[in-house]
């Protein structure tokens, strides 16, 4: 494991750890180095100039440029995006930013300016409601009379004997507990409907009635869906109830176009330090749904606010800081289910795939200008976590927030940008927010708006990300800790499972723990070079320093190396986009296979498709949509180009299609003495290739850790 360095108690004094850097070409440029500024004075320096008031100001004046002037949005590639962006390259440039560089890249664009329902409530009064939209083509080129039907959930059987060709279909929905919007709005779109509404019942925007939430589509442009209040929704509820036809007809003025193949960009300054080709980059998107005060505005400022404090304070860097502002991270490639971080994913795979094996470090922020629990969270790849946790320590407090400190957790999650970062062999984190109850009541809602600012909060995070950036820039080797993710990898192993399937674990596990132990001798050779190249600059001895840098810059390589391939080789998804280890996949369903079949042959129908078929791959949607919707939104995964899978290409393991046995099962569920061979006879099938695909993952698995452990062995 990664231990402190020998120098804990001047570690400790001056407020950090050790940290990283990445690679450069050896060169001599001694001439060039100036002696380190004190390290104390530095940190009290920038915790002196770091400004919260100009972050939040800042912050603020990015709702200036609106797609919908009544709900707000700055959606891909948008002419609202185009001129935020165009802000805030001016500001960078404005702060003292250098470089400010504006990178172009292809998307699908969406530009939404206006969904108005105007319907004559029950008490014959006209009433609008403003509704939101998803990334989808409707345009009723001004007011236009609809017939509109209550749906209920959308589903197969809810739509199944309601006529709905040409009309607007009002349902309930809870994308956090049921399913994702693509599914009703595709079924609707094959019962011919004009569009879905959707009315959050519950899992987001739980915080008021009137509120609008706004997802990703994660589907086809021409399946079009908006989003209703529950105040509006309830009033309408009630005047369909009071009218004598199941339908009755509203005026809509909707305007929402999507167009393939459109343009925006993605922004970037620099802090350029004495080595101009080893960098540090934060980042944070300037898209948004409504306000977007939180998610994502206030990443912005809490950027500009880091990059404005180093300015100000007068720290000279030894890397290069980026400063990287992220285009259409909420959505920006239509019909595919990874239809986000599409400007993180363009900027580190294909504008500059050069940074990787450059950069050591991506921080990237998502609403921090909010209290989300008591302990703040910082989420990381494997790597970093004990590095982290040890800087967590150092971090000051500010009175009023986060009283139980910081706590750092792993691995990455898919729903920001450092996922990308990650994948791309970028080591990455970000302040973490996913199991605040912040989204279930405000999150892509109108209601992410100056009313849920915490002055403290940002504050803590400006000296948190401040204080790290130096923290990383005062290091000469990356300090990533494989011992964290193999020892994952072995606790998620199921002996039990993979005897079951006939496949064993024994050799895994001990691979696994061989490298384990170089990657503990390899910790050990990181932290004697960082301990002795952070002496050396705090003793000023800057050519002892430029040499330590110099001759670390092949451990330094190899290590972000190795990095990038564990992110290659074992990183995968499961069809909710939840990381896992490749054996994961099949291991999930020989499980849940093999308790479903031992259910079935107890003639329990109910406890195999209640408990465990459903948790198969994405056989969840085999209950409640036709096997055509089921299908498309299988294939436009397994089938689909790259350039539409983004980040999520090669990342899903397998699938195993049980749509039919599933209905079948359901359908019979209901009857005595059922025959169920024919069903019992296809889920064994189904076991047997899952457990073919154990002992190939595990294969795969076993062959990849060698691999990794030959990339430690060179480097020790």
């Amino acid at each position: 494991m990664n231990k402190f360095i020998g120098g804990l108690a001047f570690s400790m004094l001056i407020g950090m750890t050790l940290g990283a850097c990445a690679p450069k070409e050896s060169t001599d440029v001694k001439e060039e180095v100036a002696p380190v500024k004190d390290l104390v004075d530095a940190n009290k320096d920038y915790l002196s100039a770091v400004d919260v008031d100009y972050a939040f100001e800042f912050t603020k004046s990015l709702e200036e440029f609106k797609t919908n002037e009544k709900l707000g949005y700055r959606t891909a590639g948008s002419v609202a995006e185009l001129k935020t962006g165009e802000k805030i390259a001016e500001e960078m440039k404005e702060i003292g930013l250098t470089e400010v560089t504006k990178d172009e890249f292809t998307l699908d664009t969406w530009e939404f300016e206006k969904a108005d329902l105007t319907f004559v409530d029950e008490n014959g009064e006209e009433h609008l409601a403003v509704l939101g939209a998803y990334q989808v083509n409707f345009d009723t080129n001004g007011v236009k009379e609809l017939e509109i039907v209550y749906g209920g959930k959308g589903t197969a059987n809810d739509l199944a004997n309601l006529d709905v060709e040409g009309k607007l279909v009002l349902i309930d929905i809870n994308q956090r507990e049921e399913w994702w919007i693509n599914y009703p709005a595709y079924q609707a779109h094959l019962k011919g409907a004009a569009a879905v509404i959707a009315v959050q019942e519950a899992g987001y925007a739980e915080t008021d009635e009137d509120a609008l939430n706004a997802q990703d589509i994660c589907g086809p442009d021409d399946a079009p869906a908006f989003s209703m209040s529950q105040t509006d929704a309830n009033q309408l509820k009630k005047a369909l109830e009071s009218s004598e036809n199941a339908a009755m007809t509203v005026k809509f003025d909707a305007k929402s176009i999507v167009k393939m193949d459109g343009k925006s960009y993605n922004y970037y300054g620099k802090i350029i330090g004495k080595d101009p080709e080893s960098y540090i980059i934060l980042s944070a998107h300037y898209d948004s749904y409504f306000t977007g005060f939180q998610d994502d505005h206030a990443a912005i400022g809490l950027m500009m606010g880091v990059a404005k404090g180093l300015v100000d304070s007068g720290y000279q860097p030894e890397k290069t800081i980026i400063f990287n502002a992220l285009a259409a991270e909420e959505w920006g490639v239509s019909n595919s289910r990874y239809d986000w971080s599409t400007g993180a994913y363009n900027q580190i795979f294909n504008i500059h795939p050069e940074w990787v094996g450059k950069a050591f470090a991506n921080m990237n922020f998502e609403l921090p200008a909010y209290e989300h629990t008591t302990q703040d969270e910082i989420r990381s790849v494997y790597e970093l976590n004990n590095y982290l946790t040890k800087f967590a320590k150092t971090v000051p407090s500010v009175d009023g927030v986060y009283k139980d400190g910081i706590s750092v957790v792993s691995p990455l999650r898919t729903w920001s940008d450092d996922f990308s970062f990650g994948i791309a062999g970028v080591p990455a984190l970000r302040n973490d927010f996913q199991d605040s109850d912040f989204m279930r009541t405000h999150y892509h809602s109108q209601f992410d708006n100056e009313d849920t600012y915490n002055a403290d909060a940002l504050k803590f995070h400006l000296n948190l990300y401040g204080l790290l950036s130096m923290h990383y820039d005062q290091t000469a080797v990356v300090p990533l800790d494989f011992t964290t993710r193999l020892t994952e990898m072995k606790k998620v192993i199921d002996a039990d499972i993979f005897g079951q399937a006939e496949v064993s674990s024994d050799q895994l596990v001990a691979e696994i723990d061989k490298a384990i132990t170089l990657a503990e001798e390899v910790n050990a050779k990181v932290l004697k070079v960082n301990d002795n190249y952070l002496t050396a600059l705090t003793e000023e001895d800057t050519d002892k320093a430029q040499k330590l840098y110099e001759d670390s810059r092949e451990l330094n390589s190899g290590l972000l190396s190795a990095f990038k391939y564990a992110e290659d080789q074992f990183v995968r998804l499961t069809w909710e986009d939840d990381q896992i280890f490749p054996h994961e996949h099949a291991q999930n369903n020989i499980t849940n296979l093999t308790l479903a079949i031992d259910a079935l042959n107890k003639g329990d129908i109910t406890t195999a498709i209640d408990e465990y078929l459903w948790a198969i791959d994405n056989n969840w949607y085999a209950y409640d949509f036709e096997k055509e919707v089921f299908d498309y939104f299988t294939d436009y995964v397994l089938d689909a180009p790259k350039e539409k899978l983004m980040w999520g290409d090669g990342r899903i393991v397998g699938h195993e299609n049980l749509f039919d046995p599933i209905n079948a099962l359901i359908e019979k569920s209901g009857q005595e003495d059922a025959d169920i061979s024919a069903e019992l006879a296809t889920l064994n099938e189904a076991l047997e290739r899952q457990k073919a695909l154990l002992q190939k993952t595990t294969a795969e698995e076993i062959i990849a850790v060698q691999e990794l452990a030959k990339k430690l062995e060179a480097l020790k």
